[in-house]
């Protein structure tokens, strides 16, 4: 653990790679949280497990299908993203980043979005909304996790071209060096990998089709990875951004409005910013500073 005091600029990432919602609203909330934690024994892995049991009692409201108990899914899930927040923020703040909390947030990430989702679809199907409610949550699931998943791919490459957050990988693949994790560790490890390996594969032939066949744009990784316009786009597709627009239509108890904005409007959004490295940051990355500004 750091000694010293609390500070919040420690506890946070690069504010150019991190979400606009984050920067502003969820992470100086989270941080007052962590300020009233920072000299207790509490743990970030302890914030994360609180994380996600915040999130599955959103499930379990969802599930209900009332007005009122999805508004109440929705603030759950608020209090969710401000306890996703905090445990990074924590952790940071008190030196104590972990491998294993590590894989324990995304691990936790991924079981309440499909748990938030299953319970959504059931409370459709209940609410009469047909038999294509299951297909389109599951659409809706999927879109997220490939997007934010996107996000995470090229926030974490910003930070590491600026030798920051090097704790988590681009692909978190078994190396020589994680022969000697621990027992906990090295299952978290194997977990994540069953849920998000064919996420990363995706993203990664998705991001070597956008900068051409083995770099022969001539786009370098400083350029292609520390372009900040680039890594503030992707910021739009993150999992705090996405989840704020759930909560919103949950509040107004406009869960079928949240599905097309997630199936349509967030892909289009994830859309543009593909073409955004596949055409303008391929042609022009040889004019384009680590700084984002064109050379």
């Amino acid at each position: 653990m750091k000694r010293g005091g609390y500070s919040y600029e420690v506890s946070v990432k690069s504010g150019a790679s991190d979400e606009l919602i984050n920067t502003y609203i969820l992470r100086p909330i989270a941080g007052l949280i962590v300020r009233s934690l920072y000299r207790t024994p509490v743990t970030p892995n302890q914030v994360t497990l609180a994380a996600t049991a915040a999130g599955l009692a959103a499930a379990a409201l969802y599930s209900q299908g009332t007005p009122l108990l999805t508004a109440l899914a929705g603030l759950s899930l608020t209090a969710k993203d401000l306890l996703d927040s905090a445990d990074g923020q924590l952790a940071r703040a008190k030196g104590m980043f972990s491998r294993a909390g590590r894989f324990l947030d995304s691990i936790g990430d991924f079981a309440v979005n499909l748990a938030v989702f299953c319970a959504i679809a059931v409370a459709m199907v209940r609410g009469g909304s047909g038999a294509g409610a299951p297909a389109l949550c599951l659409c809706a699931f999927l879109g997220l996790s490939l997007r934010v998943s996107y996000h995470v791919f090229y926030q974490t490459s910003f930070l590491h071209l600026r030798n920051a957050y090097t704790g988590n990988r681009t692909s978190e693949e078994i190396l020589e060096e994680d022969a000697n994790e621990d027992r906990l560790t090295s299952s978290l490890h194997r977990t994540f990998l069953i849920l998000y390996r064919w996420q990363d594969a995706f993203i990664a032939r998705l991001d070597a089709a956008c900068r051409g066949r083995s770099g022969t744009s001539g786009v370098t990784d400083e350029r292609w990875y520390g372009d900040v316009t680039g890594v503030r786009l992707s910021g739009f597709l993150g999992l705090g951004t996405e989840l704020f627009l759930l909560t919103t239509c949950s509040v107004l108890n406009r869960l079928d409005a949240y599905l097309w904005i997630n199936a349509v409007g967030m892909n289009l959004l994830w859309l543009l910013c593909v073409a955004y490295r596949g055409v303008i940051l391929r042609r022009e990355g040889g004019k384009i500073s680590f700084s984002g500004r064109r050379s």
